[in-house]
């Protein structure tokens, strides 16, 4: 079993910046791919970005140039850096380990 637990939403201005954080813990030696998604008020969950056990690193393209991916394996977690945030980057942020969700952050980016 994991258990993931994000961190780091709030309220922002646009332009501004967040960097979550994702901290998993339980049984994580077998997760290959770790993931960003977020969900926006009646809209389907996305994916933000991904990255793998190797490092490699995939993002949607309206997060391409904006966010940053990245992980910590010694503290098991991955974090999402996001800069220039817009208003429509406004949703709650989950994280992903293979099967696995985190409750979600919210995000809120104000004009």
């Amino acid at each position: 079993q994991v258990q993931l637990v994000e961190s780091g939403g709030g309220l922002v201005q646009a332009g501004g910046s967040l960097r979550l954080s994702c901290a998993a813990s339980g049984s994580i030696s077998s997760i290959n791919r770790m993931a960003w998604y977020r969900q926006a008020p009646g809209k389907q969950r996305e994916l933000v970005a991904g990255i793998t056990s190797g490092g490699s690193t995939d993002y949607a393209d309206s997060m391409k140039g904006r966010f940053t991916i990245s992980r910590d394996n010694a503290k098991n977690t991955v974090y999402l850096q996001m800069n220039s945030l817009k208003p429509e980057d406004t949703a709650v942020y989950y994280c992903r380990f293979d099967t696995y969700w985190g409750q979600g952050t919210q995000v809120t980016v104000s004009s």
